[in-house]
């Protein structure tokens, strides 16, 4: 009988450790929200952290019951902002201009010596040939088809 009393003894730990993992986990995304919201004034925010301290369960109930819709949004704006962000430095680092755009830097790069005449035209015809691929289909023949 002893085994099962050391069995559920573990369990029971295992549930409360879960929710006091889950309780950190809530915590830290109320103070992020505190520090990351520009509404909210500084005193209010010294008024939530002091009640955070004082009762930190109570707390972080009423603060997601009451602004947790605020806190999501704020969330997904931040979320959006960082996604525009990289798909901007993406598009930066690839330099995904045009082919005209892309035969201008290379001439340039010609010009000024950092390629050889067979380097510009590899380049040339890459460039060339993305075009080409981007005017035709899938199947050669130049229609354009809607993604399934």
């Amino acid at each position: 009988m002893e085994f099962w009393s050391d069995f559920w003894d573990i369990i029971w730990w295992f549930v409360w450790a879960f929710v006091f993992i889950a309780y950190l986990f809530a915590l830290f995304s109320i103070i992020t929200d505190l520090f990351g919201d520009r509404e909210l004034s500084g005193w209010w925010k010294a008024v939530w952290l002091i009640f955070l301290l004082v009762l930190p369960f109570v707390t972080a109930l009423v603060y997601l019951i009451a602004r947790g819709r605020g806190m999501a949004e704020r969330s997904t704006r931040a979320a959006v902002s960082a996604r525009k962000a990289g798909d901007a430095y993406i598009r930066e680092v690839a330099g995904s201009g045009s082919p005209g755009q892309q035969i201008a830097q290379a001439k340039a790069l010609l010009d000024e010596g950092a390629i050889s005449a067979e380097e510009f035209a590899a380049l040339k015809d890459h460039a060339l040939g993305q075009a080409r691929a981007a005017t035709t289909g899938a199947d050669g023949t130049g229609a354009h088809r809607a993604p399934a």
